[in-house]
């Protein structure tokens, strides 16, 4: 498997020198002014209500979307699965108390989700918990999320089918040096104290919980299982026993089938305006696992959201967006400035969800060399700003953009508020 990701992010680097330098010679010096001098290698448009392109540069040019593809996302997965959504996680009991807690890739499994869990589960009767087992039998992944650097950074966090906390851990390090958890909410983990040796005095943060070329798998599940055994005891819920990757055997009962508090509405709004690889990523997955049947895989996401895309913008559009990844943080991932302007057409009806820039609703994308833009300008009108090049020239261009329609008619102005809320002035 590490042979199979090395070769794989091997191949992502080379594809991206090939488009890089693809789309530094093609037409970049097309761009009229006063763009030409801020965009050295990317494009710009602005498309009307209607979708008509209005103007723009290098608008069929290839470019590297980062975390601007997380619209695309959203919008296939909204369709797919639907605004109202909610992930599951199944919880079985055995004859000896053991559990088994089976997910189907709920981004939302925090500390306070948890909580609620065996505050229902004690609701439901449940006296003692003994060996805590966790099944990873809805996830069967080619390998693990496309891009990943498997850094120490929380935004290089693995995806799993059962996985909490966004599968990356608070620490505190005293001036003592005595670890502690980095939050009031999550208990003190043994992963955290492992995770935070060698780190000096004084440090707050939060750590992927899978750092380097490590069995994600193996972390994930050991993540899990130490935030269930901690929250059990705090439940008053006595127990203990092994904790192990293990699936449901055939004689376990279903305890209790637990649904997110958070549907996929709200999610969206997380990963957009938050930009989170991480929700995205499993949103991805689950779209594709919901249309072509659990286990998730790369593969079946790729093809629901591709045959989504190509179902609301059309072949043409569909085809010059290569979607490997929900978040945009694979570098091999590339975008149009045409494509991007049909997706924001399609995706107007959920504009509200997105944060403000410079007073827009938009996406951004960036990561090194990468510094992208994708929106609603005042009057409605869609945009796109593609920069891969060094400088980072976006919010010169989106001022450009802003200012591009002053003095014209305001009639087909369009409301980008959710339905029943008006625009606030």
């Amino acid at each position: 498997m590490t042979a199979k990701i090395r070769s794989f992010n091997k191949l992502s680097f080379l594809f991206g020198l090939f488009f890089a330098a693809l789309s530094q010679n093609a037409l970049a010096y097309d761009c009229p002014p006063p763009y030409a001098k801020l965009i050295q290698n990317g494009a710009y448009a602005i498309a009307d209500l209607q979708g008509n392109i209005l103007e723009g540069c290098n608008i069929d040019t290839p470019y590297v979307p980062a975390s601007i593809l997380k619209v695309s996302t959203a919008l296939a997965a909204l369709s797919i699965l639907g605004p109202k959504y909610r992930f599951k996680t199944s919880l079985y009991i055995d004859a000896q108390d053991g559990l088994y807690i089976q997910g189907f890739g709920d981004p939302m499994l925090t500390s306070e989700e948890i909580r609620l869990i065996f505050a229902e589960l004690k609701r439901r009767g449940l006296r003692q918990l003994n060996d805590l087992h966790i099944d990873s039998s809805n996830f069967a992944l080619e390998y693990q999320s496309p891009g990943s650097e498997f850094s120490e950074n929380p935004y290089d966090a693995p995806v799993g089918p059962t996985s909490v906390n966004f599968n990356s851990v608070p620490v505190r390090v005293t001036r003592e040096g005595t670890v502690l958890s980095g939050e009031e909410n999550t208990p003190l983990l043994p992963l955290m104290t492992e995770l935070a040796a060698g780190l000096p005095p004084g440090t707050w943060t939060r750590l992927n919980v899978c750092q380097g070329r490590c069995d994600a798998n193996r972390e994930m599940a050991r993540h899990t299982a130490q935030l269930f055994r901690a929250l059990q005891q705090e439940a008053g819920i006595p127990g203990q026993g092994h904790l192990s990757i293990k699936r449901v055997p055939p004689g376990a009962k279903l305890l209790y089938e637990h649904r997110s508090s958070k549907n996929l509405q709200e999610l969206t709004a997380s990963f957009l305006k938050f930009s989170s690889n991480y929700i995205a990523n499993l949103v991805y997955l689950a779209a594709g696992a919901e249309k072509f049947g659990w286990p998730a895989t790369w593969a079946k996401a790729d093809r629901a959201v591709q045959e989504e895309l190509e179902r609301q913008l059309g072949k043409q559009a569909a085809s010059a967006i290569v979607h490997k990844d929900g978040s945009g943080l694979y570098r091999g991932d590339r975008v149009t400035a045409r494509a991007m302007l049909e997706v924001l057409r399609m995706f107007r009806p959920h504009a509200w969800l997105l944060r403000t820039h410079l007073g827009t609703p938009s996406k951004s994308g960036s990561m090194k060399g990468v510094w992208n833009y994708v929106g609603y300008l005042d009057d409605g009108r869609a945009y796109v700003i593609l920069l891969n090049q060094t400088a980072n020239r976006r919010n010169d261009v989106l001022t450009l953009l802003q200012h591009s329609g002053q003095g014209k008619s305001k009639k087909t102005a369009a409301r980008i508020c959710p339905q029943g809320k008006k625009k606030r002035r």
